[in-house]
């Protein structure tokens, strides 16, 4: 059981507009960006797609939308059954073992931005972690969302490990420190802003806006790891057992590494617990 919530990341970028008429499903992501093709005669857009990504979907055959969105829906399936295929293959009792039940060791609370594939990026399987994802990875405490993911996790599952993931770019982070009105997800980046507003002078005094975006953005994740273990299901279940243990992390794709921010659970705990100690039940 896999809880994902998929709402996307990079706010201020405008939306990849890719197409081809003639895309073979076997093609991959990177191949298909890297191609040229040629849309409908009938279109009055370019000829060429080889030195853009970029089309004007308006201009395009509706005929050949259609088929584009048929391509791209059906190339998952493809995709799914020789997944599948190949797990059978090198275990028969593949899909046995996982409809037997989950006992993940983690939950990760990451960004929905689609570049940062959890099990991908850290090597786990199918079964070895719980995730949640949201815009920026944020762990709001009127979020039901990440709440019920948090205490399901933690008293249902039991994971020893509950990591907060970031990374350098993130469109959300950026879009906080936008002044400007983005309407529904005001509410929701306000508390990136207060993050900022938390550690304004530290990041006030550094100079490279490149650089200032990037300690907002490990900031944050240090902050999200403190809600998290504001928590009662976190608290009550350390007090017991020792575990979770909450871990930040922040994700850079200039090298694929990710980077422990080395947060401090146990003296986090202690400086959070004279006024948020849920510890009784």
């Amino acid at each position: 059981m896999l809880t994902r919530t998929r709402a996307g990341c990079s706010l201020l970028s405008s939306t990849r507009q890719c197409f081809s008429t003639r895309l073979p499903l076997s093609l991959s992501q990177s191949q298909f960006h890297s191609r040229s093709f040629s849309h409908n005669s009938s279109s009055s857009g370019p000829s060429n797609l080889s030195s853009s990504n970029s089309i004007n979907w308006r201009e395009m055959a509706q005929s050949d939308i259609s088929q584009y969105l048929k391509e791209t829906h059906d190339r998952v399936f493809e995709n799914n059954r020789a997944w599948a295929a190949e797990q059978t293959k090198k275990d028969p009792e593949f899909f046995a073992k996982l409809a037997a039940g989950q006992s993940p060791e983690y939950l990760w609370i990451g960004c929905s931005d689609s570049r940062i594939p959890a099990e991908q990026i850290t090597g786990l399987g199918p079964g070895e972690a719980f995730i949640h994802r949201n815009i920026a990875n944020l762990v709001v405490n009127t979020d039901l969302n990440v709440m019920s993911v948090i205490n399901y996790a933690v008293r249902h599952l039991k994971v020893k490990h509950i990591v907060v993931c970031g990374h350098y770019g993130c469109g959300g982070v950026k879009a906080a420190m936008t002044p400007k009105d983005l309407g529904l997800l005001n509410p929701w980046l306000r508390n990136i802003r207060d993050v900022y507003r938390l550690h304004e002078s530290e990041l006030d005094a550094i100079t490279d806006e490149h650089a200032r975006y990037d300690r907002l953005v490990e900031l944050s994740v240090m902050e999200q790891c403190r809600n998290v273990i504001k928590t009662a299901a976190v608290q009550q279940s350390y007090a017991e057992n020792q575990f979770p243990v909450v871990h930040g992390w922040v994700f850079g794709f200039q090298d694929g590494l990710l980077k422990d921010l080395k947060v401090d659970h146990e003296a986090t705990l202690k400086s959070i617990q004279k006024i948020y100690n849920l510890t009784e039940s």
